[in-house]
C-alpha cells in the first residue's frame, strides 16, 4: 500500500487541547438560544452548535425499522450486521416489521408504535424514509440512519424529496443520518490500540477504507461518520463533536460537497480552539471533479479558490489522496508537540539524502545547517570526506556496528533539530536491519519525532514488518512525498494552533456608524455609478482621490482647477463597468482647453455607446505607487469574501488574488498579501520606494467590515485601481463600481 504511516506515537502529555490565551468557552449544546454575544453583526453565529452526538454512537437501544431475515435479500445481510453492532457496544436490539413476529430469533414488533422502550437509534431499512419520521417523532427517538438513495443525488426531483424529508426531521426534533449513507458508522473498531484515535468521516463511504484499515497497522480508530447527502446532520456537526471528545487525536474527512461554509468553519474554528487537527481531502479542484461531486452527493461544491483558502485561513489541512490524508491523519494525531522546526536528513546514501532534501526543501521545510560543533562530533564515527552538514551521509558503514546509535542520538541532541527523517531507499542487510533497530530505539528515548521512508516496492522484509511496524514511536512511510506532506503539515498545525485566536472573536457585534452612512447610498437591484460607489468608500473611511461630478464642460474647467492640474476624466455612469475598453477616460490634463475638448469627447463617445452618464468626474491625477485591486464578491457556500491582488488594466490576465471569507483579523489580512506572486513590488523594485503596506491592509480590513455589516445588500464591490503610495503616503480608491442587491 503506498504512503500509509506505519506505526503509532506516545501521547505528548502537554498536547495542546488549551490554548496558550486561555480556556476556550464550553461548547454551546445543540438547539439552545444564542445570545447577543454569539452572533455577529449580520446576526449569524459566532459559535459551533455542538451535538451531543453519545447516544448515536454508543445507543442504549437500538430499533431496526423494516428489518429481516429472508436470505438473499439486501435487508437480511444489513440487519446480521447490525444485531452484531449492537452487541459489540452493549445495546439492545429491537427488529420493527409489519408482518414479521422474529427475526433471526429476536422478537420482532409491527410499528414503532408498539416499541417495548423508548430507542435512542432507529435504523430505517425502507426505500421511503419519509413516513416513518413522524413515528418516530412521537416515540421520542434521538437519532435515526437512513440508507435509501433516490435523492438529492438524483437531480431536481430527488433534491425535492430531500428537502420534504429535511423539513420532516426539523419538525420532529431528532437527528438524521443520510439518506443516501451506509453501514460505515457501524464498523468493527479494534480495542486492543491505545494513543490517541483517529475519527473519520465520509461522504463517500469507500473513500474511508485506506483510513480505516491503519488500525491493521497499529493506528487507533474511534468513529466513523458517513454523511451521505446530509439531509441534516452533516460533515461540520461531526468535526464539532468529534473536537471536544478526548481520546480523539485528529479529524480525517473525505468531502465531496459542503451543506453549510459557515458552519464547517464554525466547526474547524471549534477544533483549532482544542488544537485538534482536521484533515480534508476536498474534491471539485477542477471543473469536472466539480460536476462529479455535485452529482454524488447534490450538494454545491463551491469555488475551489475560495473553498481553499478558507480552510488554510481557519487551519484545515488539506491533502490531495486517500494515501496522503491516511498518512497525515496518522502523524498529526499521535505525533508530540514538536521542540523545532529544523528537519534533520540522516542516510546511508549521499544520493539519497540530497534527493530528498531538495523536495524538503522546495515543501517549505527547514533544513538548519548543523554548528561545526556538532559536525565535529558526527565526524567522530563518520569519514570527514562525508558531508554531515544536513543532509548526514554516513556512507554505509557506521550503521552495522555500535557507531550507528551515537550517530542517530547525536543529531536528534542538537536543539535545532525537531525532527529526524531517515530515507531508506531499499532494503540492505544486514546494515538497513540494524539501523532501523537504532532509530526505534533511538525513538523510544526522545521527545522529538523520528520518520522512516522504507522504499521497497515489496514490504515484506522483517526490518520494515516487524521492527518499524512494530514501533509504537516511529513513524513509518512508503513514499518520500506522503513524509514531507505528513511533516510538513504537523509543523504547521502546531504552529497554526499555538497561541491560536480565533477570528469569531474580533467579529463585529455591532454596526458602526459608517453601517448608516453606507445605508443610506445602496440602491437595491442597481450597479453604482463610480461616483457612487466612492461615496460607499468614503463612507467606510477609505480615501479617494479629490474629485468633482460635472454636467457641462464650463463646470469641469472650474472643477479642474479646484481639484489641481494634471486632472483624470472618466465618464461617470451605473452601467459602466470597464471605462478605460470605451475609451471614456483621458489622463493627463493640464488646461482647460483640454478639459473641455476631453469633457466633449466622453459625452460624445457615451451617446454613440448608449451608455447613460450621471455626469463626468474630473479627479486628482495619482501617479507614483503600486496598482492594487480590492473587492468583495459573494460565494455560494460562504457567502461574502473579500479579495486582494495585484491590479490595473490587467487584473483579469495575471490573476494573481488572494482570497479570505470575513471576518479575519490584521494577520489574515497581511497573510493575503504574502500568497501573492507579485508581493515584491509591495516592496519596492527597480528602484521604486516601498509601498505603503499599512495603508492597504487598513483599505482590506475597511473592505471587511463593509462586507459584513451590508452583507447580502452588497453584492459586489469591486476598487481597481487601489494605488498603494509610498510609505507612509497611505492609499487612494482612483476607480469603483459596486452592486446592490
Amino acid at each position: 500500500m503506498l504512503g500509509s504511516t506505519h506505526g503509532t506515537f506516545t501521547t505528548d502529555p502537554r498536547r495542546a487541547r488549551v490554548m496558550a490565551c486561555g480556556e476556550p468557552p464550553p461548547p454551546t449544546v445543540h438547539g439552545s438560544a444564542p445570545t447577543a454575544d454569539d452572533l455577529d453583526v449580520s446576526g449569524r453565529p459566532l459559535r459551533a452548535d455542538v451535538p451531543d452526538l453519545d447516544r448515536f454512537f454508543r445507543p442504549e437501544s437500538v430499533a431496526v425499522i423494516g428489518s429481516s431475515d429472508a436470505e438473499g435479500r439486501p435487508g437480511a445481510g444489513i440487519t446480521r450486521r447490525l444485531i452484531a453492532w449492537a452487541e459489540r457496544v452493549g445495546a439492545r436490539l429491537h427488529p420493527v416489521h409489519p408482518t414479521r413476529r422474529t427475526v433471526f430469533g429476536i422478537p420482532c414488533f409491527p410499528s414503532v408504535a408498539d416499541l417495548p422502550e423508548q430507542v435512542d437509534l432507529a435504523v430505517l431499512l425502507v426505500g421511503d424514509p419519509l413516513p416513518v419520521i413522524e413515528q418516530l417523532a412521537e416515540a421520542k427517538v434521538r437519532f435515526a440512519v437512513a440508507f435509501a438513495s433516490g435523492f438529492a443525488e438524483t437531480g431536481e426531483a430527488g433534491a425535492a424529496a430531500q428537502a420534504r424529508l429535511a423539513a420532516a426531521v426539523r419538525r420532529s426534533g431528532l437527528r438524521l443520518l443520510g439518506p443516501n449513507t451506509n453501514l460505515n458508522a457501524f464498523e468493527e473498531f479494534r480495542e486492543d490500540l491505545e494513543g490517541p484515535a483517529i475519527a473519520l468521516i465520509t461522504q463517500s463511504g469507500h473513500q474511508g477504507r485506506p483510513v480505516f484499515t491503519l488500525q491493521e497497522l497499529g493506528v487507533r480508530l474511534s468513529h466513523w461518520a458517513p454523511t451521505g447527502n446530509e439531509a441534516d446532520l452533516e460533515t461540520a456537526d461531526f468535526i464539532s463533536y468529534f473536537a471536544e471528545r478526548p481520546e480523539i487525536g485528529a479529524i480525517a474527512c473525505y468531502i465531496e460537497g459542503l451543506k453549510d461554509g459557515r458552519a464547517f468553519l464554525l466547526a474547524a474554528d471549534r477544533a483549532a480552539r482544542r488544537g485538534v487537527p482536521v484533515i480534508a481531502v476536498k474534491v471539485g479542484r477542477t471543473e469536472t471533479g466539480a460536476r462529479t461531486a455535485a452529482s454524488h452527493t447534490g450538494k454545491l461544491t463551491g469555488a475551489d479558490a475560495v473553498v481553499d483558502a478558507a480552510m488554510r485561513q481557519f487551519g484545515v489541512i488539506r491533502v490531495d489522496g486517500l494515501d496522503e490524508l491516511q498518512d497525515t491523519s496518522a502523524l498529526l494525531a499521535r505525533a508530540r508537540r514538536p521542540s523545532a522546526e529544523g528537519v534533520a536528513v540522516y542516510s546511508i546514501s549521499g544520493g539519497t539524502g540530497a534527493h530528498f532534501s531538495d523536495l524538503a526543501a522546495e515543501a517549505g521545510l527547514t533544513l538548519p545547517t548543523l554548528g561545526a560543533a556538532k559536525q565535529a562530533e558526527l565526524h567522530q564515527w563518520i569519514p570527514e570526506y562525508l558531508n554531515v552538514a544536513n543532509p548526514i551521509d554516513n556512507g554505509g558503514h557506521p550503521v552495522g556496528d555500535w557507531r550507528g546509535r551515537k550517530i542517530i542520538d547525536a543529531i536528534l541532541d542538537d536543539p535545532q533539530v525537531g525532527v529526524l527523517i531517515c530515507p531508506i531507499t531499499g532494503p540492505f542487510p544486514p546494515m538497513s536491519d540494524k539501523l532501523a533497530q537504532d532509530l526505534v530505539d533511538a525513538a523510544e528515548e526522545t521527545d522529538k519525532l523520528v520518520c522512516v521512508v522504507w522504499g521497497s516496492p515489496l514490504g515484506t522484509e522483517n526490518a520494515y514488518r516487524q521492527t518499524l511496524l512494530g514501533s509504537s514511536r516511529v513513524a513509518t512511510f512508503r513514499t518520500f512525498a506522503n513524509c514531507i506532506t505528513a511533516v510538513r503539515a504537523h509543523l504547521d498545525h502546531h504552529r497554526f494552533t499555538t497561541g491560536y485566536r480565533s477570528p469569531f472573536d474580533e467579529a463585529p457585534r455591532s454596526l458602526s456608524p459608517s453601517f448608516r452612512k453606507a445605508r443610506a447610498l445602496m440602491r437595491p437591484g442597481q450597479q453604482l455609478s463610480e461616483h457612487a460607489a466612492k461615496q460607499l468608500l468614503r463612507a467606510y473611511g477609505i480615501r479617494v482621490p479629490r474629485e468633482q461630478l460635472v454636467t457641462s464642460a464650463a463646470a469641469a474647467v472650474r472643477a479642474a482647477g479646484l481639484v489641481g492640474y494634471p486632472v483624470v476624466m472618466k465618464a461617470s455612469g451605473p452601467q459602466l463597468a470597464h471605462k478605460t475598453e470605451l475609451g471614456l477616460v483621458k489622463i493627463g490634463l493640464t488646461s482647460a482647453s483640454q478639459v473641455r475638448d476631453a469633457y466633449r469627447e466622453l459625452t460624445d463617445i457615451a451617446r454613440y455607446e448608449d451608455v447613460p452618464l450621471d455626469g463626468v468626474l474630473v479627479c486628482q491625477m495619482v501617479e507614483r505607487g503600486v496598482e492594487m485591486v480590492v473587492g468583495v464578491t459573494h460565494d455560494a457556500l460562504f457567502g461574502p469574501t473579500v479579495t486582494v491582488g495585484l491590479g490595473g488594466v490587467l487584473v483579469e490576465v495575471l490573476r494573481d488574488a488572494a482570497v479570505r471569507v470575513p471576518p479575519f483579523g490584521e494577520d489574515q489580512a497581511k497573510a493575503m498579501l504574502s500568497e501573492l506572486r507579485g508581493r515584491a513590488l509591495l516592496d519596492g523594485v527597480r528602484g521604486a520606494a516601498p509601498a505603503d503596506v499599512d495603508a492597504l491592509v487598513e483599505v482590506v480590513l475597511r473592505v471587511q467590515r463593509m462586507a459584513l455589516e451590508l452583507g447580502d445588500e452588497l453584492a459586489e464591490l469591486d476598487i481597481n485601481p487601489l494605488m498603494v503610495l509610498p510609505r507612509g503616503q497611505g492609499a487612494v480608491a482612483l476607480d469603483a463600481f459596486a452592486v446592490c442587491r
